[in-house]
């Protein structure tokens, strides 16, 4: 590991060196990237430099505690001592996190699609509950968000609905989000007070530039068509609507939220990108033999990722094990217990680890 951190200080003096020189100076696009490398790996550095000086420091404190006779200076290094060999442990540990390869995907904005699961009426209900906790989860964030395309189900649910959210690092966060989400309540409309089991299916897409990904328009089979939605008399009377088929690979995305046919165009083109990144980035995975494997955008996940209990107040996620007792909390938007845990289990196992559950994720209401 010292090694490597060595050779990435080593790459950081280099990046310092070229910006300094006019020659590189002249090339914007080469002082962009080099200044973006610089930004990517100052954190290891600083963290590294302080690892050694830490490591110098506990060295001349150990020395100081076993040679020093005068009892106060004694006890002055002693208490450096013990404070140092806690610090030093720890930030060996932060310095290990840090050289987990980043997905470079976190930082970009995503696009969430929403699928009412199985639970008829109560699914597409539950569905909307998710999109509000999303749509809440960005707003505490001060990400942006934006409806895509939506089918709603009559009774105020949505059978599908997909979304955009804005922000630095909203892929980071999100991304957690995939997956099959279950739903345990009583139906306003069940008489005899009987709790129903409902799911929705989430997929999160990092939404992808056009550098990105390369779409051929010979690739393409655009059709447009007359609006289905809400918009009075506007929707009978102008095909704004559009469908794009990708020919290779068979996906389809539909949009029809927006009264101009160019707007629902680019929409679609945004989301048809995100799929197809997404699906490069899998293949890329599979071909790595990767340990897990993500189902974003397949809809056919039959693990559910997290139970949301009314009757008991909680909400458990099944892969680490963990629940929270305020489910009202949650619905308001506050997923940060969760992510920052998923967090943690996706580093520990990226740095070779075996992650334990907590003991409070028992599934005993099946």
């Amino acid at each position: 590991m010292f090694d490597k951190l060595a050779g990435i200080e080593s790459r950081y003096q280099e990046i310092e060196r070229l910006l300094a020189d006019n020659a590189t100076l002249n090339d914007y696009s080469k002082v962009t990237e080099l200044a973006q490398e610089r930004s990517d790996i100052e954190p290891i550095v600083a963290s590294f430099r302080d690892y050694r000086r830490m490591t110098t420091e506990l060295e001349d404190a150990k020395a100081m505690v076993e040679a020093e006779s005068d009892p106060d200076l004694r006890q002055m290094a002693l208490e450096e001592y013990n404070n140092l060999v806690t610090q030093v442990p720890q930030l060996e540990q932060k310095l290990k996190t840090l050289l987990v390869p980043k997905d470079k995907r976190d930082d970009k904005n995503v696009i969430i699609e929403i699928r009412a699961g199985t639970g008829g009426d109560e699914a597409g209900l539950f569905a909307a509950d998710l999109l509000r906790l999303y749509m809440r989860y960005a707003e505490v964030k001060r990400w942006k968000t934006e409806i895509i395309s939506q089918s709603e189900s009559g009774i105020g649910g949505y059978s599908m609905v997909t979304f955009e959210v804005r922000g630095k690092g909203a892929y980071s966060r999100f991304k957690y989000e995939s997956g099959v989400h279950r739903v345990q309540r009583v139906p306003a409309t069940e008489a005899a007070g009987r709790i129903h089991t409902s799911t929705a299916t989430v997929a999160v897409l990092a939404q992808a530039d056009e550098v990105d990904v390369k779409i051929n328009n010979t690739d393409l089979r655009i059709d447009y068509f007359r609006s289905s939605g809400a918009g009075g008399q506007h929707v009978n009377k102008t095909e704004s609507a559009v469908r794009i088929t990708h020919i290779p690979t068979n996906v389809v995305v539909e949009v029809q939220d927006e009264r101009r046919q160019q707007q629902n165009l680019a929409k679609a083109m945004e989301v048809l990108r995100a799929r197809l990144f997404e699906a490069e980035a899998e293949r890329v995975r599979n071909e790595a033999n990767a340990t897990r494997r993500s189902q974003i955008g397949s809809g056919e996940r039959s693990e559910k990722i997290r139970t949301y209990n009314y009757p008991q107040s909680r909400v458990t996620d099944h892969r680490i094990g963990y629940s929270s007792y305020n489910l009202a909390a949650v619905m308001e938007g506050d997923l940060d217990g969760f992510i920052d845990r998923l967090n943690v289990k996706d580093q520990t196992e990226a740095l070779g680890g075996v992650y334990t559950p907590g003991s409070d994720g028992s599934d005993d209401d099946e």
